[in-house]
């Protein structure tokens, strides 16, 4: 069967499938067994340019021959959930200006929200012109086609205070963020990932380092949110910060929260085992399991395992090793 077959043959199901009403659930089972069966005798491919931004969780379910028409509905209703891609919209609804001894810019900030369903965990952080001015700069270098028709706002040379110049700013750089975003190995990038979190981590770890925990604990607790939005296809790379986290709860002497986020970053690192974070937070874990009463056994075995596998290498604690992040 040609390709122009597989198609005509796919949209006749779909149509079908449509058509037809699901029977009453008040049926009597053997008329279940006597409805009509689906023959799909080929493996149906979907068209969908962003699939690799989504977890192959189904990537072996087919339709099946001996599906019931009923059954084949469902089945397209979940394969429609699974294939709902998770996007992010960026608004920029307000500025101020900043005066700072003898310099003076306009900050704009910028909400973050997932598209799909009521997001109350949307991010809000800020961001000057000469910021934007250095993504793009740094952008150009590294994805120079991708960006061959992305245009950016221009700085004047007076005016830049205005009302009316701000403005349209403030809409340029919704746009510009939007078609950034929209581009898959540009929103994938360290570079745009770093423009949206580095900032806000660098206060962090800074209020971290100095005994701010409660402060540290509130930026980071915001950035965890938007970087796991980021980099969905790359769980790991949360890791730090949720350690972070950990740290800060335990010198605020809350070790059921830092056990909660131990767990996540933990649950990430299964597979991940000669990732630097995963001894001294294996090593943490047992600490804060013991403390809570929970079972610390079966993370102690994990160590052990691990100990027996690899050569003894000097290991940092987890705070030793955190406060190293963002130093430079």
């Amino acid at each position: 069967m040609d390709q122009d077959s597989h198609c005509t043959a796919e949209r006749e199901l779909l149509e079908a499938g449509s058509s037809i009403t699901a029977f009453s659930t008040t049926a009597l089972s053997g008329e279940e067994q006597n409805q009509p069966k689906a023959e799909i005798p080929y493996r149906v491919r979907k068209e969908n340019p962003e699939k690799d931004d989504l977890p192959d969780s189904n990537a072996s379910l087919t339709p099946s021959s001996s599906m019931t028409t009923k059954e084949l509905q469902e089945y397209w209703r979940n394969e429609k959930r699974q294939c709902r891609q998770v996007k992010l919209l960026f608004e920029i609804p307000s500025t101020r200006i900043v005066e700072y001894h003898l310099s003076k810019y306009v900050m704009y900030k910028i909400i973050i929200l997932q598209t799909g369903s009521f997001d109350s965990n949307k991010s809000v952080i800020e961001r000057r012109y000469s910021d934007f001015e250095k993504l793009h700069r740094s952008l150009l270098e590294e994805f120079s086609e991708e960006m061959e028709d992305v245009t950016f706002p221009k700085k004047a040379l007076t005016g830049n205070f205005t009302e009316e110049i701000i403005n349209e700013r403030k809409l340029a750089f919704k746009d510009y963020l939007r078609l950034l975003y929209s581009m898959k190995y540009i929103r994938r990038s360290k570079k745009f990932i770093d423009f949206l979190t580095r900032p806000e981590l660098r206060e962090a770890y800074g209020c971290l380092r100095g005994g701010q925990y409660t402060k540290a604990l509130e930026i980071l607790s915001e950035v965890v949110g938007l970087q796991e939005r980021l980099m969905r296809g790359n769980p790991v790379s949360t890791v730090p910060t949720l350690c972070a986290i950990v740290v800060c709860y335990k010198d605020l002497d809350n070790p059921a929260s830092a056990f909660e986020y131990g767990e996540k970053a933990l649950s990430r690192l299964h597979v991940r085992t000669s990732h630097k974070y995963y001894i001294p937070l294996l090593e943490s874990m047992i600490t804060l399991a013991y403390e809570l009463g929970k079972d610390f056994l079966s993370l102690q075995e994990k160590l052990e395992e691990w100990k027996a596998k690899k050569d003894p290498v000097r290991v940092f604690t987890l705070k030793e090793l955190v406060v190293r992040e963002y130093m430079q």
